[in-house]
């Protein structure tokens, strides 16, 4: 299952780095995407030198299905709009 990243979790002047809102079809109440949390996902670097940066599915955002993941590390700024793989 894939998601897409939305934006980062954090307010105007705060952004949490390694806290990501991802938006994943199919899950389009809050209710569907509450039986997504405690998953693992994971980031797939672009480029040649492939790296993984992976995280937990934490908790529902909003009432739309989408999902907070918290990663091990912050991910960039590129990573809005790219897929994030699901388990």
């Amino acid at each position: 299952m894939n998601g897409i990243i939305s934006h980062f979790r954090g307010s105007f002047r705060r952004k949490k780095g390694n806290h990501l809102i991802v938006v994943v079809p199919g899950m389009d109440t809050r209710e569907k995407a509450k039986t997504l949390i405690g998953k693992k996902a994971s980031w797939t670097t672009p480029g040649k030198e492939k790296k993984v940066i992976s995280g937990k599915i934490s908790s529902a955002h909003g009432n739309k299905g989408a999902v907070r993941i918290v990663f091990e590390k912050g991910l960039p700024g590129q990573s809005l709009g790219e897929e994030v793989k699901i388990e």
